[in-house]
Protein backbone atom coordinates (compact mmCIF):
# COMPACT_ATOMS: atom_id res chain seq x y z
CA UNK A 1 0.00 0.00 0.00
CA UNK A 2 1.49 3.28 -0.92
CA UNK A 3 2.64 5.95 1.40
CA UNK A 4 1.53 9.33 0.43
CA UNK A 5 2.20 13.07 1.90
CA UNK A 6 1.60 16.47 0.98
CA UNK A 7 4.54 19.06 0.49
CA UNK A 8 4.19 23.00 0.91
CA UNK A 9 6.14 25.62 2.16
CA UNK A 10 6.54 29.45 2.39
CA UNK A 11 2.89 29.83 2.83
CA UNK A 12 3.86 33.39 4.53
CA UNK A 13 0.50 33.60 6.97
CA UNK A 14 -0.69 37.40 7.28
CA UNK A 15 2.38 38.86 5.11
CA UNK A 16 1.94 42.28 5.13
CA UNK A 17 1.00 44.27 1.65
CA UNK A 18 1.68 47.71 1.99
CA UNK A 19 2.32 48.23 -1.79
CA UNK A 20 -0.89 46.93 -2.82
CA UNK A 21 -3.08 48.65 0.10
CA UNK A 22 -2.04 52.09 -0.77
CA UNK A 23 -3.58 51.55 -4.28
CA UNK A 24 -6.64 49.42 -3.74
CA UNK A 25 -7.29 48.40 0.02
CA UNK A 26 -10.47 45.86 -0.88
CA UNK A 27 -7.54 43.87 -3.45
CA UNK A 28 -4.92 44.04 -0.41
CA UNK A 29 -7.88 43.03 2.03
CA UNK A 30 -8.78 40.00 -0.66
CA UNK A 31 -5.03 39.23 -1.10
CA UNK A 32 -4.17 39.22 2.39
CA UNK A 33 -6.68 36.94 3.55
CA UNK A 34 -5.72 34.55 -0.04
CA UNK A 35 -2.57 32.41 2.28
CA UNK A 36 -5.17 31.85 4.77
CA UNK A 37 -7.25 30.22 2.43
CA UNK A 38 -4.24 28.51 0.37
CA UNK A 39 -3.70 27.15 3.50
CA UNK A 40 -7.30 25.83 4.15
CA UNK A 41 -6.99 24.20 0.40
CA UNK A 42 -3.71 22.43 1.39
CA UNK A 43 -4.99 21.01 4.46
CA UNK A 44 -8.39 20.18 2.29
CA UNK A 45 -5.86 18.21 -0.13
CA UNK A 46 -4.62 16.40 2.56
CA UNK A 47 -7.86 14.93 4.41
CA UNK A 48 -9.32 14.80 0.26
CA UNK A 49 -6.61 12.50 -0.85
CA UNK A 50 -6.17 10.73 2.57
CA UNK A 51 -2.49 11.42 2.87
CA UNK A 52 -0.39 9.69 5.66
CA UNK A 53 1.49 13.19 6.71
CA UNK A 54 1.58 17.30 5.47
CA UNK A 55 5.19 18.54 5.01
CA UNK A 56 5.69 22.32 5.61
CA UNK A 57 9.55 23.19 4.72
CA UNK A 58 9.53 26.49 6.70
CA UNK A 59 8.15 29.82 6.32
CA UNK A 60 4.64 29.25 7.40
CA UNK A 61 4.59 32.64 9.17
CA UNK A 62 5.76 35.43 7.83
CA UNK A 63 7.93 36.88 10.75
CA UNK A 64 6.80 39.02 13.85
CA UNK A 65 3.60 40.74 11.93
CA UNK A 66 2.31 37.18 12.88
CA UNK A 67 -1.08 37.78 15.44
CA UNK A 68 -2.54 35.89 18.02
CA UNK A 69 -5.82 35.48 15.41
CA UNK A 70 -3.25 33.89 13.36
CA UNK A 71 -2.15 31.43 15.94
CA UNK A 72 -6.10 30.45 16.34
CA UNK A 73 -5.94 30.28 12.98
CA UNK A 74 -3.12 27.97 12.72
CA UNK A 75 -4.60 25.74 15.60
CA UNK A 76 -7.35 25.26 14.18
CA UNK A 77 -6.59 23.55 10.72
CA UNK A 78 -3.59 21.85 12.44
CA UNK A 79 -6.64 20.54 15.04
CA UNK A 80 -8.35 18.92 11.26
CA UNK A 81 -5.36 17.23 10.35
CA UNK A 82 -4.93 15.40 14.23
CA UNK A 83 -8.55 14.51 14.17
CA UNK A 84 -7.97 12.87 10.76
CA UNK A 85 -4.96 11.18 11.85
CA UNK A 86 -2.97 12.95 9.47
CA UNK A 87 0.95 13.51 10.53
CA UNK A 88 2.58 16.67 10.56
CA UNK A 89 6.37 17.56 9.62
CA UNK A 90 7.59 20.82 10.04
CA UNK A 91 10.85 22.88 10.21
CA UNK A 92 11.78 26.87 10.63
CA UNK A 93 12.49 28.72 8.04
CA UNK A 94 14.25 32.13 8.03
CA UNK A 95 10.79 34.17 8.67
CA UNK A 96 9.69 31.38 11.14
CA UNK A 97 13.06 32.79 12.95
CA UNK A 98 11.21 35.73 13.82
CA UNK A 99 7.92 34.36 14.72
CA UNK A 100 7.18 34.57 18.86
CA UNK A 101 4.01 33.38 18.59
CA UNK A 102 5.24 30.15 16.50
CA UNK A 103 7.57 29.29 19.76
CA UNK A 104 4.41 30.00 21.88
CA UNK A 105 2.11 27.15 20.31
CA UNK A 106 1.53 24.55 21.64
CA UNK A 107 0.33 21.36 18.86
CA UNK A 108 -0.72 17.81 19.49
CA UNK A 109 1.68 15.19 19.67
CA UNK A 110 0.84 14.09 16.05
CA UNK A 111 2.90 17.40 15.32
CA UNK A 112 6.59 17.31 14.63
CA UNK A 113 8.69 20.44 14.71
CA UNK A 114 12.24 19.59 14.05
CA UNK A 115 14.50 22.17 16.07
CA UNK A 116 18.19 23.33 16.45
CA UNK A 117 19.75 19.91 15.73
CA UNK A 118 18.61 16.82 13.07
CA UNK A 119 16.20 14.66 13.91
CA UNK A 120 14.90 11.82 12.47
CA UNK A 121 11.38 10.31 13.03
CA UNK A 122 10.05 7.02 11.69
CA UNK A 123 6.73 6.02 10.29
CA UNK A 124 5.16 2.72 9.32
CA UNK A 125 2.48 2.02 7.11
CA UNK A 126 1.31 -0.18 5.04
CA UNK A 127 4.36 -1.97 5.04
CA UNK A 128 6.90 0.71 3.98
CA UNK A 129 8.81 2.70 6.46
CA UNK A 130 9.25 5.99 5.84
CA UNK A 131 12.00 7.97 7.93
CA UNK A 132 11.43 11.97 8.08
CA UNK A 133 14.49 13.97 8.72
CA UNK A 134 14.57 17.98 9.66
CA UNK A 135 16.59 20.77 11.22
CA UNK A 136 15.34 23.97 11.85
CA UNK A 137 17.43 26.97 12.18
CA UNK A 138 16.99 29.39 14.92
CA UNK A 139 18.18 32.33 13.86
CA UNK A 140 16.71 34.71 10.34
CA UNK A 141 20.28 33.70 8.95
CA UNK A 142 21.62 30.80 7.63
CA UNK A 143 24.94 31.51 5.89
CA UNK A 144 26.33 28.67 6.24
CA UNK A 145 25.21 24.95 4.42
CA UNK A 146 23.38 22.40 6.92
CA UNK A 147 23.16 19.60 5.10
CA UNK A 148 26.36 18.02 6.99
CA UNK A 149 24.52 18.18 10.06
CA UNK A 150 21.39 15.46 8.35
CA UNK A 151 22.27 12.36 9.56
CA UNK A 152 23.31 9.45 6.67
CA UNK A 153 19.75 7.53 5.11
CA UNK A 154 18.49 4.94 7.47
CA UNK A 155 18.87 1.39 5.74
CA UNK A 156 15.30 -0.15 4.98
CA UNK A 157 13.42 2.72 5.00
CA UNK A 158 12.14 5.30 2.56
CA UNK A 159 14.32 8.29 3.35
CA UNK A 160 12.27 11.83 3.01
CA UNK A 161 14.91 14.95 4.27
CA UNK A 162 12.96 18.66 5.16
CA UNK A 163 15.15 21.77 4.35
CA UNK A 164 15.16 25.44 3.81
CA UNK A 165 17.20 26.35 1.45
CA UNK A 166 18.86 29.28 -0.69
CA UNK A 167 20.61 26.28 -2.89
CA UNK A 168 23.15 27.92 -5.16
CA UNK A 169 21.02 31.19 -4.82
CA UNK A 170 17.99 33.05 -6.67
CA UNK A 171 17.46 36.15 -7.16
CA UNK A 172 14.94 38.09 -4.61
CA UNK A 173 15.75 35.66 -1.90
CA UNK A 174 18.58 36.05 1.04
CA UNK A 175 21.42 33.33 0.78
CA UNK A 176 20.09 31.21 3.33
CA UNK A 177 21.76 27.29 4.38
CA UNK A 178 23.29 27.11 0.66
CA UNK A 179 23.73 23.89 -0.92
CA UNK A 180 24.09 22.31 -4.30
CA UNK A 181 21.50 19.72 -6.01
CA UNK A 182 23.97 17.76 -6.89
CA UNK A 183 25.18 17.31 -3.00
CA UNK A 184 21.41 16.49 -2.28
CA UNK A 185 21.12 14.03 -4.92
CA UNK A 186 23.96 12.29 -3.51
CA UNK A 187 23.47 12.37 0.27
CA UNK A 188 21.30 9.15 -0.34
CA UNK A 189 17.63 9.79 0.52
CA UNK A 190 15.08 9.62 -1.87
CA UNK A 191 13.14 13.14 -1.65
CA UNK A 192 14.33 16.49 -0.43
CA UNK A 193 11.34 18.24 0.42
CA UNK A 194 12.67 21.69 0.52
CA UNK A 195 11.49 25.50 0.99
CA UNK A 196 12.80 29.20 0.95
CA UNK A 197 12.43 30.15 -2.89
CA UNK A 198 8.96 30.98 -4.11
CA UNK A 199 9.30 29.54 -7.31
CA UNK A 200 8.52 25.84 -8.49
CA UNK A 201 11.05 23.72 -9.45
CA UNK A 202 11.51 20.05 -9.86
CA UNK A 203 15.03 18.19 -9.80
CA UNK A 204 14.80 14.58 -10.46
CA UNK A 205 17.95 12.28 -10.17
CA UNK A 206 18.56 8.88 -10.39
CA UNK A 207 18.49 8.30 -6.73
CA UNK A 208 16.77 11.09 -4.88
CA UNK A 209 13.77 13.51 -6.42
CA UNK A 210 14.50 17.32 -5.16
CA UNK A 211 11.01 19.55 -4.79
CA UNK A 212 10.99 23.26 -4.77
CA UNK A 213 7.02 23.51 -4.54
CA UNK A 214 7.36 27.24 -4.82
CA UNK A 215 4.65 29.72 -2.35
CA UNK A 216 1.19 28.05 -2.52
CA UNK A 217 -0.12 31.61 -2.64
CA UNK A 218 1.59 34.89 -5.17
CA UNK A 219 1.41 37.33 -2.79
CA UNK A 220 1.91 40.68 -5.75
CA UNK A 221 3.06 40.50 -9.52
CA UNK A 222 6.44 39.35 -8.94
CA UNK A 223 4.93 36.09 -7.93
CA UNK A 224 2.51 35.88 -10.93
CA UNK A 225 0.77 32.62 -12.32
CA UNK A 226 -0.59 29.32 -10.35
CA UNK A 227 0.66 28.64 -7.22
CA UNK A 228 0.84 25.15 -5.97
CA UNK A 229 1.04 21.93 -3.19
CA UNK A 230 3.02 18.89 -4.31
CA UNK A 231 1.04 15.12 -3.61
CA UNK A 232 3.91 12.92 -2.85
CA UNK A 233 3.15 8.71 -3.92
CA UNK A 234 5.82 6.38 -2.65
CA UNK A 235 5.23 3.06 -3.96
CA UNK A 236 5.65 -0.41 -2.53
CA UNK A 237 8.60 -1.01 -4.24
CA UNK A 238 10.05 2.66 -3.32
CA UNK A 239 9.42 4.58 -6.20
CA UNK A 240 8.50 8.66 -5.78
CA UNK A 241 5.65 10.16 -8.46
CA UNK A 242 4.70 13.66 -7.62
CA UNK A 243 1.85 15.70 -8.36
CA UNK A 244 1.29 19.53 -8.72
CA UNK A 245 -2.20 20.54 -7.05
CA UNK A 246 -3.38 24.04 -7.31
CA UNK A 247 -3.76 25.67 -3.85
CA UNK A 248 -3.46 29.87 -5.38
CA UNK A 249 -6.84 31.42 -4.64
CA UNK A 250 -5.81 34.63 -5.93
CA UNK A 251 -3.64 34.47 -9.32
CA UNK A 252 -1.87 37.68 -10.64
CA UNK A 253 -1.20 37.80 -14.31
CA UNK A 254 0.73 40.47 -16.46
CA UNK A 255 -1.65 41.66 -19.36
CA UNK A 256 -0.78 43.27 -22.08
CA UNK A 257 -3.51 44.70 -24.20
CA UNK A 258 -2.51 46.00 -28.06
CA UNK A 259 -4.33 49.23 -28.74
CA UNK A 260 -2.93 49.99 -32.39
CA UNK A 261 -5.20 51.53 -34.74
CA UNK A 262 -7.92 52.20 -32.08
CA UNK A 263 -8.98 56.26 -33.09
CA UNK A 264 -12.32 55.70 -30.58
CA UNK A 265 -12.47 55.76 -26.64
CA UNK A 266 -14.75 52.65 -26.85
CA UNK A 267 -12.60 51.11 -28.78
CA UNK A 268 -9.76 50.59 -26.07
CA UNK A 269 -12.63 49.78 -24.04
CA UNK A 270 -13.74 46.79 -26.10
CA UNK A 271 -10.09 45.22 -26.35
CA UNK A 272 -10.01 45.67 -22.33
CA UNK A 273 -12.99 43.30 -21.93
CA UNK A 274 -12.11 41.13 -24.59
CA UNK A 275 -8.38 40.63 -23.16
CA UNK A 276 -10.02 40.24 -19.81
CA UNK A 277 -12.53 37.98 -20.88
CA UNK A 278 -9.68 35.42 -22.26
CA UNK A 279 -7.53 35.65 -18.98
CA UNK A 280 -10.46 34.47 -17.22
CA UNK A 281 -10.92 31.58 -19.09
CA UNK A 282 -7.84 30.41 -18.74
CA UNK A 283 -7.20 31.03 -15.15
CA UNK A 284 -8.25 28.08 -12.72
CA UNK A 285 -7.61 30.27 -9.43
CA UNK A 286 -10.97 31.88 -7.81
CA UNK A 287 -10.03 34.98 -8.35
CA UNK A 288 -7.47 36.63 -11.34
CA UNK A 289 -5.48 40.28 -10.51
CA UNK A 290 -4.50 41.45 -13.48
CA UNK A 291 -1.43 44.25 -14.31
CA UNK A 292 -2.76 45.67 -17.89
CA UNK A 293 0.08 46.93 -20.10
CA UNK A 294 -1.54 49.53 -22.99
CA UNK A 295 0.69 48.78 -25.72
CA UNK A 296 1.00 49.89 -29.40
CA UNK A 297 0.78 53.03 -31.05
CA UNK A 298 -2.74 55.09 -31.07
CA UNK A 299 -3.85 58.78 -31.66
CA UNK A 300 -5.87 58.17 -28.44
CA UNK A 301 -2.05 58.06 -26.95
CA UNK A 302 -2.63 61.38 -25.22
CA UNK A 303 -5.68 61.38 -24.27
CA UNK A 304 -5.18 58.03 -22.50
CA UNK A 305 -2.52 59.26 -20.50
CA UNK A 306 -4.42 62.39 -19.46
CA UNK A 307 -7.74 60.43 -18.66
CA UNK A 308 -6.04 57.74 -17.10
CA UNK A 309 -8.22 57.44 -14.29
CA UNK A 310 -11.25 57.39 -15.72
CA UNK A 311 -9.65 54.72 -18.12
CA UNK A 312 -8.98 52.76 -14.68
CA UNK A 313 -12.48 53.12 -13.33
CA UNK A 314 -13.76 51.72 -16.64
CA UNK A 315 -11.38 48.88 -17.01
CA UNK A 316 -12.29 48.12 -13.58
CA UNK A 317 -15.91 48.11 -14.41
CA UNK A 318 -15.53 45.74 -16.98
CA UNK A 319 -13.43 43.52 -14.56
CA UNK A 320 -16.25 43.54 -11.85
CA UNK A 321 -18.07 42.02 -14.53
CA UNK A 322 -16.47 39.06 -14.76
CA UNK A 323 -16.46 36.79 -12.05
CA UNK A 324 -13.29 37.50 -9.94
CA UNK A 325 -11.49 39.41 -11.83
CA UNK A 326 -9.72 42.69 -10.51
CA UNK A 327 -7.29 45.36 -12.00
CA UNK A 328 -4.13 45.06 -9.71
CA UNK A 329 -2.90 48.53 -11.97
CA UNK A 330 -3.20 50.01 -15.27
CA UNK A 331 0.31 50.30 -17.20
CA UNK A 332 -0.02 52.57 -20.02
CA UNK A 333 2.80 51.63 -22.71
CA UNK A 334 0.47 53.42 -25.60
CA UNK A 335 2.52 55.89 -28.38
CA UNK A 336 1.44 57.95 -30.65
CA UNK A 337 1.71 57.22 -34.26
CA UNK A 338 4.83 58.87 -36.25
CA UNK A 339 2.26 59.43 -39.17
CA UNK A 340 1.23 62.99 -39.47
CA UNK A 341 -2.39 64.00 -37.00
CA UNK A 342 -5.24 65.37 -38.04
CA UNK A 343 -4.90 69.37 -37.12
CA UNK A 344 -8.61 69.03 -34.56
CA UNK A 345 -6.98 65.72 -32.47
CA UNK A 346 -5.26 69.50 -30.76
CA UNK A 347 -2.31 66.66 -29.35
CA UNK A 348 0.34 69.08 -27.67
CA UNK A 349 2.95 66.39 -28.04
CA UNK A 350 2.21 66.72 -31.92
CA UNK A 351 1.57 70.60 -31.66
CA UNK A 352 5.27 70.69 -30.07
CA UNK A 353 6.89 68.26 -32.59
CA UNK A 354 5.52 70.48 -35.12
CA UNK A 355 6.98 73.75 -33.42
CA UNK A 356 10.74 71.54 -33.92
CA UNK A 357 10.64 70.90 -37.51
CA UNK A 358 12.89 71.66 -39.54
CA UNK A 359 16.77 70.22 -40.59
CA UNK A 360 18.63 71.24 -37.64
CA UNK A 361 16.47 69.08 -35.80
CA UNK A 362 16.33 65.34 -36.28
CA UNK A 363 13.56 62.74 -35.95
CA UNK A 364 15.38 60.76 -33.49
CA UNK A 365 15.43 64.07 -31.12
CA UNK A 366 11.80 64.79 -31.88
CA UNK A 367 10.84 61.04 -31.12
CA UNK A 368 12.61 61.15 -28.25
CA UNK A 369 11.55 64.69 -26.80
CA UNK A 370 7.99 63.24 -27.94
CA UNK A 371 8.46 59.82 -25.57
CA UNK A 372 10.20 61.83 -22.58
CA UNK A 373 6.90 64.41 -22.59
CA UNK A 374 4.69 61.52 -22.27
CA UNK A 375 6.37 59.41 -19.97
CA UNK A 376 6.33 62.71 -17.68
CA UNK A 377 2.73 63.49 -18.00
CA UNK A 378 1.70 59.66 -17.54
CA UNK A 379 3.12 59.64 -14.26
CA UNK A 380 1.86 62.66 -12.58
CA UNK A 381 -0.88 62.68 -10.52
CA UNK A 382 -4.50 63.28 -11.58
CA UNK A 383 -4.49 66.85 -10.43
CA UNK A 384 -1.12 67.44 -12.01
CA UNK A 385 -2.72 66.08 -15.41
CA UNK A 386 -5.72 68.40 -15.20
CA UNK A 387 -3.87 71.12 -14.45
CA UNK A 388 -1.26 71.08 -17.55
CA UNK A 389 -4.09 70.54 -19.25
CA UNK A 390 -5.70 73.94 -18.01
CA UNK A 391 -2.85 75.68 -17.97
CA UNK A 392 -1.66 74.47 -21.85
CA UNK A 393 -5.30 75.39 -23.33
CA UNK A 394 -5.72 71.51 -24.62
CA UNK A 395 -9.21 70.75 -24.75
CA UNK A 396 -11.43 67.07 -23.98
CA UNK A 397 -11.42 64.85 -26.76
CA UNK A 398 -14.94 63.40 -28.26
CA UNK A 399 -15.69 59.84 -27.22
Amino acid sequence: MAFRFVHTADVHLDSPLRSLALRNLELAELVGDASRQAFISIVDLCLDERVDALVIAGDLYDGDQTSMKTARFVATQIGRLHQAGVRVFKIRGNHDALSRISKQLVFPDSVTIFGGRAQSVLLSSGGLDVAFHGLSFAHPKAPEGLLPKYPIARDGAINVGIMHTSLAGSPGHDVYAPCSVSDLHNHGFDYWALGHIHVREVYPGPRATVVMPGIPQGRDINEAGEKSATLVTISDDGSVEIEERLTSVAQFERLSVDLTGTVEWREVVVRIRAALEELRSNVRSRHVLARVNLTGASPLSWQLIRDRDLLLAEAQQVAGQLSGTWIEKLDLGVVSPTAEVAEDTADPIYELAASMRGDATSEAFRAEARAFIQKTLAELPAEGRLCWQERSGTRAFPR
